[in-house]
């Protein structure tokens, strides 16, 4: 799966992502309401469109990992919730972007919990960065098709990876590749 190379990491190499600037936290924040006031179907749409497009993703969720049809996705009730709990995470980074520590913290319980409780492998959350991004454009076009806009909320994916790749890391976690 070429996107999603991590050899630089395995040899004790961290991505260094891109810094976020107060214009772009200022422009996230801004663009952010529209998906939050249809946060659970933006997040069955990123979440459906992990699954069809990047199926071993289904393998973390005993729930749900054996639908392929993703009208039966859409109506789990299961599914649905942790496309809340997606969107909800997304939200508290949003909501506390200029606060570094703050994120930071977010960052490192969510890396922790699916390094140890879910082991999920880090370059699934790479993956899940750029599946949020081809959804709010198709899904909010007016609203992130402006080229400053997806930087930021590119740099923002870029941060949320780096920032959990370096919690695995710190964890000892050996990053296999998504198969």
């Amino acid at each position: 799966m070429e996107g999603v190379q991590t050899n630089g990491e395995e040899q004790g190499q961290q991505e260094e992502a891109a810094p976020l600037s107060d214009q772009d936290k200022d422009v996230i924040q801004d663009t952010w309401a529209v998906v939050f006031e249809n946060g659970e179907d933006a997040g069955v749409a990123v979440l459906t469109r992990l699954f069809v497009k990047f199926p071993s993703s289904k393998q973390y969720f005993k729930h749900f990992k054996h639908m392929e049809d993703p009208e039966e996705m859409a109506q789990s009730t299961q599914f649905r919730k942790h496309a809340m709990t997606v969107i909800s995470a997304i939200n508290t980074l949003v909501e506390n972007i200029h606060d570094a520590d703050k994120v930071a913290t977010v960052l490192k319980r969510v890396a922790k919990a699916h390094a140890l409780r879910h082991k999920v492998a880090p370059g699934y959350f790479k993956i899940l960065g750029g599946v949020i991004l081809e959804v709010l454009v198709e899904a909010f076009p007016d609203t992130f098709l402006p080229t400053e806009v997806q930087g930021a909320w590119s740099k923002l994916m870029g941060v949320l990876y780096t920032s959990v790749s370096a919690v695995y890391a710190e964890l000892g976690w050996v990053d296999h590749q998504p198969h």
